[in-house]
């Protein structure tokens, strides 16, 4: 088995990992290999594009109606009057009607078209629901997160104006949790944008500052809409992470061989670093803000680069990275994990997913999804029927596969097997029938120990014992005694001098 074949289910060049656009930031499955920024712009101009489209199949349809109404009103006017002319004007106003219905369509707002700040104040005010008010009761962790957020604004110049407009827009978000999550995505993003571009006039020149600043909003505002926006009831997401989970399930038999994984679980700090890794990842499902998700993928991806270079003495490469976490995530199977990324790929600050190790590192394990989701054969080196036998259970690869080979060379080893399987077979037997002897004998026993009981207790029954013939008898031994004062004294020994 060749190294090179091993690995070409595998590979992944590191152009791949980039944007589809070129722009040189890190690509996203989620958004078809692109980068947000550019995703973003795509996604506008789709929108605008499909809005010119709306527009003009509106403006086709009503020139269609209005062709149409005027064609039908020469006609009538033409044909003699048959209808009373109350009857014409009612289905004049009819034929009106259903041309400005069929026209205002178009320009209806759908259900995922967020609802003006007025009108939703005012069905918040007018019917406020019991989930609503449940939903922004404040938690232990989004508290925290305030008052971190109000000290960390204390030293910042105009402070308290980002705190007021942070605030106020996760406010708002309550009411737009009707809203899909591409639509909630797009918001947040929106916000990020321009808190981000005001915050670079204002601090010309020192965009690490402004990094931090953008990374304290992003912690208080997703600390208190986690639970709004995180895995959403408009999304599928709880059916991706139970379809992944049954999948990474479904191929617990996959081994380290197979995927060419680089890694000696004999050596103590390598086993260490594979179990920190595995950890890491599953903890990544108990943070709240999408930032300390990274944080989790990166000490995972760190405690993986660890092991490689502690098992191949060298440093780790980009090859050898992604088939080990791959190798992690089967072992690890993290909870909810198309929840985790796609709410990071939704509402994290998008400057972190462009650039840096935690961007590198997230698309590494998009990559690392992607692929156990399409692994087959192929890419395991193997046949289709074999990997279907694995997958189904009737077969697993430790047990032991007869070649052609094995089974002309080790005729005998399978004679003697099968002979020691008859003595075996001969044994079960004859311990059967010693333990049925065992239990009769116990029985038999059981059955004496009773019989005995039952003569002695029916011989003392027929022979009851006198007791006071027998105190008579012995004190009338003791009175036949009567010249015992008539006997002479005992003997007391006598000293000789010699």
């Amino acid at each position: 088995m060749s190294l090179s074949y091993q690995r070409r289910g595998i590979h992944v060049d590191q152009s791949e990992l980039l944007c589809k656009k070129g722009c040189g930031f890190y690509g996203n499955t989620a958004w078809q290999g692109l980068c947000s920024k550019c995703w973003r712009e795509e996604n506008q101009r789709e929108k605008q594009r499909q809005i010119q489209e709306d527009w003009a199949l509106a403006e086709r349809l009503q020139r269609e109606e209005e062709e149409a109404y005027a064609s039908r009103h020469q006609r009538a006017q033409s044909q003699p009057a048959i209808t009373p002319f109350n009857k014409f004007e009612e289905r004049k106003t009819k034929e009106k009607s259903s041309k400005v219905n069929t026209v205002t369509k178009f320009f209806t707002p759908s259900t995922k078209t967020p609802p003006k700040k007025d009108a939703g104040a005012a069905d918040a005010q007018s019917t406020p629901s019991s989930s609503s008010s449940a939903s922004r009761q404040p938690f232990p962790d989004s508290d925290r997160a305030t008052q971190e957020f109000i000290d960390f604004l204390k030293s910042v110049k105009s402070g308290r104006e980002i705190f007021k407009q942070c605030r106020a827009f996760t406010e708002g978000m309550v009411y737009k949790r009707d809203m899909g999550a591409d639509e909630l995505s797009e918001c947040v993003q929106d916000f990020y944008q321009s808190l981000s571009d005001r915050l670079h006039n204002q601090f010309k020149g020192s965009t690490e500052h402004v990094e931090r600043v953008m990374d304290e909003v992003e912690k208080y505002m997703m600390s208190r809409l986690y639970t709004e926006v995180f895995c959403p009831e408009t999304t599928d997401d709880e059916k991706k992470d139970l379809a992944v989970q049954k999948r990474i399930r479904d191929l617990h038999w996959v081994t380290i061989e197979m995927l060419c994984v680089p890694v000696d679980e004999e050596i103590p700090e390598v086993s260490d670093s594979v179990v920190k890794a595995i950890t890491d990842i599953i903890e990544m499902d108990s943070k709240q803000v999408p930032k300390d998700k990274l944080a989790c993928i990166t000490r995972c991806s760190k405690h993986i680069f660890n092991a490689i270079k502690v098992s191949k003495k060298e440093a780790a490469s980009a090859d050898d990275f992604l088939p080990t976490l791959i190798y992690i995530v089967l072992k690890a199977n993290p909870p909810r994990l198309q929840s985790n990324i796609q709410y990071i790929t939704r509402f994290c600050n998008p400057s972190r997913l462009m650039t840096g190790e935690d961007g590198y590192y997230f698309t590494n394990l998009c990559c690392a999804v992607a692929f156990i989701e399409k692994l087959d054969g192929q890419s395991l080196n193997m046949s289709s029927e074999e990997f279907e036998l694995y997958m189904s259970g009737q077969t697993s690869p430790n047990w032991p596969r007869p070649t052609a080979a094995a089974s002309s060379a080790g005729g005998a080893a399978h004679t003697q097997a099968h002979s020691s399987l008859d003595v075996l077979t001969g044994l079960g037997e004859r311990q059967e029938r010693v333990v049925e002897k065992a239990r009769q004998l116990e029985s038999d026993l059981i059955d004496w120990t009773d019989e005995v009981e039952q003569k002695v207790q029916s011989a003392l029954e027929s022979f009851p014992l006198d007791t006071q013939t027998a105190a008579a008898a012995s004190s009338a031994i003791d009175s036949e005694n009567v010249e015992n004062e008539l006997l002479p004294p005992p003997l007391q020994p006598q000293v000789f001098a010699g």
